[in-house]
């Protein structure tokens, strides 16, 4: 099984474009997918989490990565300017990087859309998708 999968709102227009955005430069392609609606998901995130999560949530080789965390963890997995950019992320306070992912969260499907069904991956994806 991975080490690191990423989970994600399948109807969120926003998460969808964040799983893009990774699978485009995750160069080793060592993450994997699996909406928060799947059987992967139920698997790994407990039942009560799983309700309260918005979004991306990381696995992380058995550590559940949530809001600013999971962000910065999976910029720094990228590498280059990447990680930068989560470095420089974490110097802002945790409570306010949190505060601002809720606030994002709440209102992403009024700002970005959704979509009537879970995410569906191409064919060259397919290997990257866990369900």
């Amino acid at each position: 099984m991975a080490k690191i999968i990423v989970f994600f709102d399948g109807i969120c227009n926003l998460c969808n474009g964040s799983v893009d955005f990774l699978i485009q430069r995750d160069q080793n392609a060592k993450l994997k997918f699996s909406s928060l609606q799947g059987e992967t998901a139920k698997e790994f995130i407990p039942d009560l989490d799983r309700e309260k999560m918005r979004t991306i949530v990381v696995w992380n080789d058995g550590e559940i990565l949530r809001e600013s965390e999971a962000v910065l963890f999976l910029l720094h997995h990228l590498g280059g300017i990447w990680r930068l950019m989560a470095w420089l992320g974490r110097m802002v306070p945790r409570n306010f990087r949190d505060l601002t992912y809720r606030l994002v969260s709440r209102n992403r499907y009024r700002w970005f859309g959704q979509r009537s069904s879970c995410r569906m991956p191409s064919q060259d994806e397919k290997s990257r998708f866990l369900d």
